[in-house]
Parts: structure tokens; C-alpha cells; sequence
């Protein structure tokens, strides 16, 4: 529950927002039941990770150390890994929880009326006193790249204590997803708990860091990484197909079933512990926007993992990396994700 609060209050599916006051103020986020069986409880997907409010600068190019560059425009938007993935999960009619944390300022809660509206159970998501809703500073270029500078703010508050309060919700899902925006402690305890109930998990190296604990990947069924985040696991370069394919066998190494690394326009990856090794290419299409793409793949091949669990793993990146392909055409994060609707009638069958 929320920091500043030491009971559990009422409940409202959705978080009542006072709109009378000078900012807005999130007044509640908890089921009102606190018996097991209560619908908010159960989720087929769990996420557990960060919630970002995207400021967002469109520009002919990225600006050179020290240079001052004149944008075109200017938006901003709802973001963070974590909520991203989970917003594409209810985008695609999975029905997935988000736990995280936002601050007590204007940002929070415009972030937890967006995964409203894509469908996500918010019930526990709770509010900082101490720390603001988490940022990141976008540069998107004509050609559709981008860079993202990230303050983690309320992300980085959450203890590991929360994951054991939130025990009963984890038990309950069939896949609990994660993301590198939240505490390390708090991430190893998220994944103890879901392995000690047979909870399938899968974990998106992103951001990577040349310093993070392998030792975690013991916990971790699926890994996603992009190139650089295999860079890091691995300590070799990718410069080709061949070379993503050597190191997404290492990585297995560490202890995931699955390793998937994405390459961009040059396709996926995928490796299994059964000695499976397949390239997969992806549709080329014109990319206006690529932020978020990754979050868009995860949390779509998330979503198939626990839809579609007989389709090979290799079918659902396929069909993961085809949904992904229509948010890189339109401007925005969580708003370019595709919805099941906009997608062909038998994709997610």
C-alpha cells in the first residue's frame, strides 16, 4: 500500500482523481476484499516494474555534446517498461496486473488513467511521498531513432518487502514479467516468489548495465535482450546474425530456457535449451517512431506465451515482432501500440 498510509483503504477498480485541487492527487489504488478469491487479485500476467512519464522532443537529429538543437515539436506521454509491456498485454486482451509506484505530483496519475484505459488492473499501484513520478527525456529523429535519458524517481523506492506483500497476486498468474527499472533486491524477490509457486518468468534486460548480478538469471525461464543488453551479459560484440546467435547461447548458460535478442531491422533471435537456434526476420516497414518498439514486442510475446502456449516459441516471436512492426509507424509510446482489433481477425488465434 501506499507509504504514507498504514491500513488498506476502500477499494475502486480504477484510482478516484480530485481534480478540484491546484495538482492532482491519487486517492486510492486497493481492492476493498482482502479475501484471497477477489477478482482483482487474478491475472494470467503480472508485472512488476517501473511506470515513466515520457517528455517527449522530435528533431531533425540528435544534438552533438555540448550543442543546443532546435526541435520541430514537442509531446508527452505515458511510458516506463514496465507500464509499456503491461499496456500492450491489455491492449492485445490479456488480463494483466501492473504493480508499481508513482509520485504525488500531476504525473501519476495521468500514468494510471492510461493503463486504465488499455486495460490493465492498477489496484496496486501505490503513491511516493518521498520521490516523484519516474521521467524520460526523448530525442526522436527523422529517421525514427531515438535516446532516452531516464530518472527512476518513485521506480527505484520500491522494497522487496512489497513482492512478499503481493505474494497472493504473484501465486496466481501464469507468467510474472519484469524489466532492469526497478531495485535489483526487489527484482530477485519478485522472481524467488513466482519460482516458489511454478510461476513461469520472463525478464527484459532492459536497460542493460555492464554491472548487473548474473546470479538473477538462475531465476529467469525467458530472457529478452536487445543487442547492446547482450553486449553486456556477454562481453562480445554483435555485429551480425551469427554473432547474436553465439551469445544468446551463452546466456542460456546463466540459467533462462529461452533467450531472445532482438536486432532491429535485421530480426530476432531465438535460442533454446532443447538446442534450438532460429533467426527470425522482420517485416520491413517505415518507421516514424521506434520508442517503445521493444516494450511492444515483450509485452506482446508475453501475451502469447499465456494465450498460445502451444504455438512454438519461434511462432510466437514471429507474431510478437509483426505486432511490434505497427507501433514503429505511428508517433508515441503506449498510444502506437497496436490493439487485438487493428491486428488481422486469426493473429492472436
Amino acid at each position: 500500500m501506499s507509504s504514507s498510509s498504514s491500513s488498506r483503504p476502500s477499494s475502486l477498480r480504477n484510482p478516484q482523481i480530485d481534480t478540484t485541487m491546484s495538482s492532482f492527487k491519487i486517492i486510492d489504488f486497493f481492492c476493498e476484499s482482502d479475501d484471497d478469491d477477489d477478482e482483482c487479485d487474478m491475472a494470467d500476467i503480472v508485472v512488476f516494474g517501473s511506470i515513466v512519464q515520457d517528455l517527449i522532443s522530435y528533431a531533425n537529429r540528435f544534438p552533438r555534446p555540448g550543442e543546443s538543437i532546435r526541435g520541430k515539436s514537442f509531446e508527452a506521454g505515458c511510458g516506463g517498461k514496465g507500464a509499456n509491456q503491461a499496456a500492450q498485454v491489455g491492449r492485445l486482451g490479456g488480463k494483466v496486473i501492473m504493480i508499481g509506484r508513482v509520485g504525488n505530483d500531476i504525473f501519476g496519475p495521468l500514468n494510471i488513467e492510461n493503463l486504465n484505459k488499455s486495460g490493465v488492473i492498477t489496484d496496486f499501484i501505490e503513491r511516493s511521498d518521498t520521490a516523484g513520478t519516474a521521467t524520460a527525456t526523448v530525442t526522436v529523429t527523422d529517421d525514427g531513432e531515438n535516446s532516452i535519458v531516464v530518472a527512476l524517481g518513485a521506480n527505484m523506492e520500491i522494497p522487496p518487502s512489497r513482492a512478499d506483500q503481493l505474494e497472493s497476486v504473484i501465486s496466481r498468474a501464469k507468467l510474472v514479467l519484469c524489466q532492469y527499472e526497478i531495485d535489483h533486491s526487489t527484482l530477485k524477490r519478485t522472481f524467488e516468489i513466482a519460482k516458489k509457486h511454478n510461476v513461469r518468468t520472463f525478464f527484459n534486460f532492459a536497460p542493460g548495465t555492464s554491472d548487473f548480478d548474473k546470479s538473477l538469471l538462475k531465476l529467469v525461464d525467458i530472457l529478452s535482450t536487445n543487442e547492446n543488453e547482450a553486449e553486456f551479459l556477454t562481453g562480445a560484440r554483435l555485429t551480425c546474425v551469427e554473432d547474436a546467435v553465439r551469445a544468446a547461447k551463452s546466456m542460456l548458460r546463466f540459467g533462462p530456457s529461452i533467450a531472445v535478442t532482438t536486432l532491429g531491422a535485421k530480426g530476432v533471435v531465438v535460442v533454446t535449451k532443447a538446442g534450438t537456434a532460429t533467426h527470425i526476420p522482420v517485416p520491413r516497414v517505415k518507421a516514424v517512431d521506434t520508442t517503445g518498439a521493444g516494450d511492444s514486442f515483450c509485452g506482446s510475446l508475453a501475451y502469447l506465451l499465456v494465450a498460445r502456449p502451444n504455438l512454438p516459441i519461434e511462432e510466437q516471436v514471429r507474431r510478437a515482432s509483426l505486432i511490434a512492426s505497427v507501433s514503429v509507424q505511428r508517433k508515441g509510446t503506449q498510444v502506437s501500440f497496436p490493439w487485438a482489433h487493428e491486428l488481422p481477425e486469426d493473429f492472436l488465434n
